[in-house]
């Protein structure tokens, strides 16, 4: 049985998507050859949550002050085939309440936040859940084309049973106006694996009086399979 999750091109982005320019220059121009796995790469990694310090899930705290944005919690399972998945590595990285990346790459002239690095990470319990506290991102322009901005978002990476089903997505949020003109959303076929990236607001996940609660499962294979990024995200 396969250890990753094999490519749908009517739920998963494709390599070449014309509407987003970056995609196209960074496209494969041939058929991609597969490469026999070894069986590291089916067997590995095996996490615990010794592998991550206390508090690296808590992305409000990393700095030692009170970043300055809406707090909320996002939390959610990780699945297989139907089943969870415990000891998996999430890693979460986001933009900041002004909608900018701790990142090189990053050098627009929307504010840094000293208490705010945007990233964190957990492992899964025994039930395959994870869960996060974090402050919600802005909208940024999306670049390329004019008047596109990304709606707000949460990247997400996530290891399986191994290295061959790490996936990365996007997790967006519910109401934004910004999701349909998304050129990176929209190059996902089908409107119902779309619906799938956006999670859904749920009271009694956030903090009573405090903040907002989100749901975001992942589905790493099976029925219902979260979309995962390929070359034109």
């Amino acid at each position: 049985m396969a250890h990753y999750p094999p490519y749908d091109p009517g739920v998963h982005p494709p390599y070449r998507f014309e509407a987003l320019p970056a995609a196209v220059a960074r496209a494969p121009l041939r058929p991609l050859y597969p490469l026999e796995r070894t069986l590291s790469e089916l067997t590995g990694p095996v996490f615990s949550e010794n592998d991550v310090a206390a508090g690296e899930n808590d992305l409000t705290q990393a700095s030692g002050g009170q970043p300055i944005g809406q707090v909320i919690v996002v939390q959610g399972q990780v699945l297989a085939d139907g089943r969870p998945v415990a000891n998996s590595l999430v890693e979460i990285w986001q933009a900041n309440a002004a909608g900018r990346y701790v990142h090189a790459a990053d050098q627009s002239e929307r504010a840094l936040d000293p208490n705010f690095h945007g990233a964190g990470r957990c492992v899964t319990d025994a039930d395959g859940r994870y869960r996060f506290r974090t402050i919600k991102p802005a909208p940024y322009p999306g670049g390329g084309a004019p008047d596109w901005w990304r709606p707000a978002h949460i990247h997400f990476s996530c290891f399986g049973a191994s290295f061959m089903s790490r996936m990365v997505t996007q997790m967006y949020f519910p109401g934004d106006p910004l999701i349909e003109p998304d050129r990176i959303l929209g190059a996902i076929p089908d409107e119902a694996a779309r619906r799938r990236l956006v999670a859904r607001l749920t009271p009694d996940v956030g903090e009573r009086n405090r903040t907002l609660g989100y749901t975001f499962d992942i589905v790493l294979r099976g029925r219902n399979d979260t979309p995962f990024e390929g070359a034109s995200a």
